[in-house]
């Protein structure tokens, strides 16, 4: 109950300020969008994920990939099947090589500035400053079809709030296996320290300057 308090007070002294801070930024990143061609919105429109008791919550995350059906896109493209093809082996593709990515999607995902509403759903309480990263819930089901013994470490990660930033981001991302990156964040989670909030805060800023374990 305790931890639960103080992480509910270090979300909002963060968040807050912040947010006030990220403004200017917001809007421009807002209007780069809605003047890149591509017609869309804000904001992902496919963007529910699972918090805590991985209850589905809608994520609040800037827009960076053309509008509309992925299914579609790849109708319309045929030529690009090899890469289609890779995608669904791997789950993911670079940006600078996904072709479904904005020009300005390219530059707020290198700089993870497509995150920054996210400090919405901290002030909301659906997130954390720092958590378990927020999946999609087709993206556990694919995990556990996968690795079936990572089923405890999953309930166990998100017996906590998903996090903007959290261990697996600043221990070395997309480098870090899927079976190792949700004992890492089951670990986290258990041992509900404020103090590894604290140090996963402190060195967050290298690992977004450094871009550390990011395939983008």
């Amino acid at each position: 109950m305790m931890y639960r308090l103080l992480k509910r007070i270090l979300d909002i002294i963060i968040a807050v300020p912040s947010l006030l801070v990220a403004s200017p930024l917001l809007i421009l990143i807002a209007l780069a969008i809605k003047l890149d061609g591509t017609n869309g919105p804000v904001f992902n429109e496919s963007s529910t994920r699972l918090g805590r008791g991985k209850k589905p919550f809608f994520m609040y995350k800037f827009r960076s990939m053309e509008k509309g059906s992925h299914i579609e896109f790849w109708k319309r493209h045929p030529e690009l099947k090899a890469l289609k093809q890779e995608l669904e082996q791997k789950g993911k593709l670079p940006s600078s090589r996904d072709p479904r990515v904005t020009k300005v999607g390219r530059f707020i995902r290198k700089t993870d500035l497509d995150e920054l509403p996210q400090l919405f759903n901290v002030i909301r309480g659906e997130m954390s400053i720092v958590g378990p990263r927020a999946p999609f819930k087709e993206e556990v089901e694919r995990y556990l079809e996968l690795y079936p013994d990572i089923r405890e470490g999953i309930d166990d990660a998100y017996s906590v709030k998903p996090g903007i930033t959290g261990i697996w981001q600043v221990s070395g991302r997309n480098s870090i296996s899927t079976p190792d990156r949700y004992k890492m964040e089951a670990g986290y989670a258990r041992r509900k320290n404020i103090l590894d909030d604290i140090k996963i805060i402190l060195k967050t800023p290298f690992v977004v300057l450094t871009r550390k374990g990011s395939t983008d």
